[in-house]
């Protein structure tokens, strides 16, 4: 039996929003697990305040990230301030992760948050609703609403040439965020030259070739090791009410998910030579305006219609998966979107263009990065017979390539706080609406069941 997570080892309130905080045991959850129920709010707003914990077995478990559970009659702005209110120590955490690897580029903080603030008109025709949540986000983890904006406009802030050349305005910018009070985590420390070479390897498997005939979504998140202490599994739901479950960082909307209707998706970072022309709806917005859909197909329209309106403002792929037995990739880039279509059933992704429309537009990468690696290695596992759960969990732990593998390890030679490594791995079963996180270096611990 595989682990599965959904056991409650501390349960409270935090102005509102009930804070699960799980451990991985050798069984599935229970009835009573499965169904947890809501709890009202508690006057000491203290986790673990309000209920007992439910009962246990002893065994060695491994600590799986926060869950924040939004109730259904919560209005945009009231889910933000929940959603903040939980993730206070995450947010902020995100900030301090990004006012850092801004500065690095260049950008002091208060310059990338004035960024974010004119991406809002592109947010608001993605979806309205968000801009309240994001202000609610604010509220509730005392951030400013411009810091909250720069959180999830990362990918749009970072600029094309990512860390891949020194910026000579870095030392201004550093010292522009120590006066604002910004920490320095890094102190002087280089950072891990495989953070050029961006986020995840995908794999989503249609319902025809998969060993068990449903639907399926892998990834690993690969980014700083240190961003690991800002993961949340946010489990919310959107102004029409469908109910989702993401995993992301705190202050963000979204980022890796599936919803109830059995849609799910991913994220890989790409970097094209036209991110940051145009002020278009930030990634991470469009994650969370996407986990509203019943279908790729209707992925398609949403695709298509923001192409033809605000546009993106960086390159990404989202690689999805549906119930109804569909998968694809859709890159994005400031110029417009392409799809890859599976070939038997499975499509792979790493860290580069690979539709042929989008190809020029691709920044330039260093020779000595994973990203066409790994694709490789995602397209023989692909080959090596018909996926099930065992075998995408087995994909997300491939350490074939050494620190530069689909399963990154953290390179022992640098500094702590400087480390790339696969900071979590994903696995969806869009049939079930289920959700397997392994919530350290796949490698090193077990998959659980969050969903």
């Amino acid at each position: 039996m595989l682990s599965q997570a959904a056991v409650v080892v501390e349960r409270g309130v935090e102005g509102g929003v009930m804070v699960l905080h799980a451990l991985i045991f050798g069984r599935p959850p229970s009835l009573l697990e499965r169904q947890m129920p809501r709890f009202p709010a508690s006057p000491r707003a203290t986790i673990g305040a309000t209920s007992p914990p439910l009962p246990v077995r002893p065994v060695q478990a491994m600590p799986m990230f926060p869950v924040l559970l939004i109730p259904d009659d919560a209005a945009p702005r009231e889910r933000g301030r929940l959603y903040g209110a939980g993730a206070q120590r995450q947010a902020r955490h995100s900030r301090d992760s990004y006012a850092r690897l801004f500065a690095s580029c260049g950008i002091a903080w208060a310059e990338a948050c004035a960024r974010a603030l004119q991406l809002q008109p592109a947010i608001a025709q993605a979806d309205p609703d968000l801009l309240d949540e994001l202000a609610g986000i604010a509220e509730g983890s005392g951030l400013r609403l411009d810091e909250v904006l720069a959180l999830n406009c990362r990918t749009e802030i970072l600029p094309p040439t990512f860390l891949g050349e020194a910026s000579p305005a870095a030392d201004a910018a550093l010292a522009a965020n120590r006066a604002a009070g910004l920490p320095d985590w890094l102190d002087d420390a280089a950072l891990d030259p495989a953070i050029q070479d961006g986020e995840c390897t995908a794999m989503a498997v249609g319902a025809g070739a998969s060993a068990n005939g449903h639907t399926w979504l892998a990834q690993n998140w690969d980014w700083l090791g240190r961003q690991r202490q800002a993961l949340v599994l946010l489990q919310g739901h959107d102004g029409r009410g469908t109910r989702f479950t993401t995993l992301t960082e705190g202050g963000m909307l979204a980022k890796i998910g599936v919803n109830q209707h059995g849609f799910a998706l991913g994220l890989n970072i790409l970097r094209s030579l036209q991110d940051g022309t145009r002020p278009g709806v930030p990634v991470h917005v469009l994650l969370r305006r996407l986990l509203s859909c019943r279908s790729l197909a209707e992925a398609r329209g949403v695709l298509g219609a923001l192409a033809a309106g605000p546009g993106f403002g960086a390159a990404s792929n989202i690689p999805c998966a549906d119930a109804q037995g569909e998968v694809a990739c859709f890159e994005l880039a400031p110029a417009g979107w392409a799809e890859l279509a599976p070939q038997d059933g499975i499509v792979v992704h790493s860290n580069h263009f690979v539709c042929g429309a989008l190809l020029p537009l691709q920044a330039p990468m260093s020779p000595a990065l994973s990203s066409a690696s790994r694709l490789d290695t995602a397209r023989r596992h692909a080959g090596a017979g018909a996926p099930d759960l065992a075998s995408l969990q087995r994909f997300l732990r491939d350490e074939s390539d050494g620190h530069l593998s689909v399963c990154r390890r953290p390179d022992p030679a640098l500094p702590t706080e400087a480390r790339v490594e696969s900071v979590a791995g994903i696995v969806i079963d869009c049939d079930e609406r289920a959700m397997w996180v392994a919530p350290d270096v796949p490698s090193r611990c077990e998959f659980a069941r969050v969903a």
